[in-house]
């Protein structure tokens, strides 16, 4: 292990991950990995038809096959305690609201036996006409009351119409992105126990979750148990990008096949075809972008109009227009968000919602725009850069996209580039490069974090705090945390997460849960050293709650980047390349920076994968995503990424918390696939706004 000095000097240390090797040698125990006696196994019954009623179900065969402990249907399972969230409400009825639902559970001795009696089962429908595509020219698009975490879905300053009129130069286009998703490298995955003791009935859930705290509270209502008495115990996450954010219909379904075989474990680990159904995704989206500038290039006019699909079993409006509200000075704005309800299962967050898709739009747009001005694509960024948040009026609490852009261009060599599109041809290569502005709110935390501190034998300590690591390094960054506020040794501090039994915390989402947990523990440091100064007893312990965010509501908290990346198109093919990826951010104090780069990199990466391939693929007649499985959903592979870097500016951001620190969890993916798409531009000529960027495109 390797140890940090005492003070100040453990934040910012490049501390390799604490847990590594465990993970890397496969010790690290994961949600399926727990240790439980006597498990049983269960495989999902899913259905197959899009929209309509189950007029009769078979588990006659199923019942019969040796090995097999239950079969859960809607005419036998236990009864739920809430419909609150339609999309938990597992097996109580007979209707069916799209392709995939989880209409069924077969609980056997073995995963083989279980899968095989699945297929057993016989369904017969009263199926009704299905509406799975959003696409254009809809009537029945409706505004939701809010979008996703509460905004407002329309914002409107000045005359948008009028300011286009009188406009130098103007800018009309649409940008679609399709359905994509999170295709963690662990699919979601719960193993569930229920019990009976002199309390009552106890459900203990091991679950590859991003919040047990979150998780243990809607599951108990959800179940109609008190929360203390549902326990949830994620150590380990082998990644979610929102995925594993929220609980979903395996939850529940587990949780009730738990309860019919009383006193034993159930495991149940999605197939990974099931996961494209039923853990969430990022809904496709249509866009238009409307830009008007004087002469200059400076804007006058900015408008986004976002059309987006949701399920009508759950609403869930992406908010891509969000990004536009604060990104360039304009006196008319005009942001709208418009959705089609359909007969599929439930969008979900994905790494930065809204705005990786809606920068893909907009960041695309201002490239257009420039060269429509005949500006550098810098320079018309510099142009428009606001004083104050365009949106709320307040200063920035820091806002350095200027110098991210200054500094990527010092980096990336963009002072050689030539502005003319075509005009580099070598060995049968079309080469480009391309730039665009990134950003991500620094959101308030969702609810308070709290941490404990407990004195250990031999000068050590314990620091216990519900957080989540999901593989973004919190584990390590958080006992860098303790060791600098309790000035002691990093090997010095035993750091516990992940459970449902240590004080409540956020879960990670949003890029809030290293700010707000890391709050908390400062906080708890701080009570422990008040309480028992510096020569604590073996067992003191003291805990605290973490501070709000100071600038709430008096400074605009965002964290800001600049995306700059080298295209190379086969002039015969078509075959696209993107040998450099560069990322410069903003994003406050960075805690480690090794851990940092890892998830910045990560998350451009991820952008390079939406641009080049990620196409999520409806097929309305039988109502179902056929790309269901990591062959034809194509992620990007090591062939694909090359020269990826991150570095970020030089800020702390005490507005936000204590730490000075944004979050740098989903920044990097935000605006990659338009600096990938804008350099295909400068390469080829050749302007496409649908994403991924295929090699059709390039030969029109």
């Amino acid at each position: 292990m390797t140890s940090a000095p005492t003070g100040s000097r453990a934040i910012g240390a490049p501390v390799p991950r604490l847990e590594g090797r465990a993970k890397v040698t496969g010790t690290a125990p994961y949600a399926y990995d727990q240790p439980v006696e006597a498990p049983l196994y269960l495989a999902a019954v899913t259905s197959t038809s899009a929209r309509g009623h189950i007029t009769a179900i078979d588990t006659a065969a199923a019942d019969r096959l040796d090995g097999v402990v239950a079969v859960l249907t809607h005419e036998n399972a236990p009864r739920l305690a809430s419909d609150e969230n339609a999309e938990l409400w597992v097996l109580q009825s007979d209707e069916v609201a799209f392709r995939g639902q989880l209409i069924g559970a077969v609980v056997a001795s073995r995963p083989e036996i279980a899968a095989q009696a699945a297929g057993l089962v016989r369904v017969e429908y009263d199926a009704r006409p299905h509406d799975v595509e959003p696409g254009p020219g809809r009537d029945d698009l409706y505004a939701p009351a809010t979008v996703n975490t509460g905004l407002e879905t329309d914002t409107i300053a000045g005359d948008v119409d009028a300011a286009m009129a009188d406009a130098a130069v103007t800018l009309d286009r649409t940008y679609s992105t399709p359905l994509q998703f999170h295709v963690p490298m662990e699919p979601q995955t719960a193993v569930a126990r229920w019990d009976r003791d002199g309390g009552g009935d106890r459900l203990t859930l091991y679950d590859s979750t991003q919040g047990v705290i979150r998780m243990r509270q809607i599951m108990a209502a959800v179940l109609g148990l008190p929360p203390d008495r549902v326990e949830v115990i994620s150590p380990h996450v082998g990644g979610g990008f929102g995925s594993k954010l929220r609980p979903k219909a395996h939850h529940v379904l587990v949780a009730l096949a738990a309860r019919t075989v009383e006193g034993r474990p159930v495991k149940f680990a999605l197939p990974r075809r099931l996961t494209f159904a039923g853990s969430g995704y990022r809904p496709s989206t249509v866009q238009r972008i409307r830009l008007g500038a004087d002469a200059d290039g400076r804007l006058t006019a900015i408008a986004h109009d976002a059309v987006g699909g949701t399920s009508k079993l759950v609403e869930f409006a992406e908010q891509t227009a969000l990004a536009t509200r604060t990104m360039y000075a304009a006196p008319n704005r005009r942001t709208t968000h418009r959705l089609a309800a359909l007969d599929v299962s439930v969008p979900t967050v994905m790494r930065a919602p809204g705005e990786a898709p809606g920068m893909f739009a907009l960041e695309s747009a201002m490239d257009e725009l420039a060269v429509a001005c005949g500006l550098d694509p810098i320079e018309l960024r510099v142009r428009n850069e606001p004083g104050r948040d365009p949106e709320t009026g307040l200063p920035y609490s820091t806002r350095n996209l200027v110098a991210c852009l200054r500094e990527g261009a010092r980096r990336f060599g963009w002072t050689d580039r030539d502005p003319a599109p075509a005009a580099r041809l070598d060995d049968g290569w079309l080469t480009g490069t391309g730039v665009a502005a990134a950003t991500y709110p620094a959101y308030p935390v969702i609810g308070p974090s709290n941490a404990a501190i407990r004195a250990l034998a031999g000068g050590r300590y314990r620091v216990d705090i519900a957080a989540a690591d999901i593989g973004t390094g919190s584990r390590t960054a958080l006992t860098q945390i303790a060791a600098d506020a309790l000035a002691v040794p990093l090997d010095a501090v035993d750091l516990r997460l992940g459970e449902s039994t240590l004080p409540a915390a956020a879960p990670a989402a949003g890029s809030m849960g290293l700010g707000g947990w890391g709050s908390a523990v400062i906080a708890a440091a701080r009570a422990f050293r008040e309480k028992y100064g510096t020569a604590p007893a073996e067992g003191a312990e003291a805990g605290a709650t973490g501070a709000g965010v100071p600038g709430a509501g008096k400074v605009a908290l965002h964290a800001f980047g600049a995306q700059f990346a080298e295209v190379r198109v086969h002039a015969d093919t078509g075959e696209i390349r993107v040998p450099r990826l560069l990322g410069v951010f903003a994003v406050g104090r960075v805690v480690n920076p090794r851990t940092a780069r890892s998830q910045l990199t990560g998350g451009m990466v991820m952008g390079l994968s939406a641009a080049l391939h990620e196409h999520g693929v409806m097929d309305p007649g039988p109502g179902q995503v056929v790309t269901r499985d990591l062959a034809d959903y194509h992620i990007a592979a090591h062939a694909d990424v090359q020269d990826v870097d991150a570095v970020w500016i030089d800020e702390a951001d005490p507005h936000y918390n204590e730490l000075g620190a944004k979050g740098v969890g989903e920044i990097g993916i935000v605006g990659v696939a338009a600096a990938i798409a804008n350099a295909a531009f400068h390469a080829t000529g050749v302007r496409v706004r649908d994403l991924p960027l295929t090699p059709d495109a390039f030969l029109r």
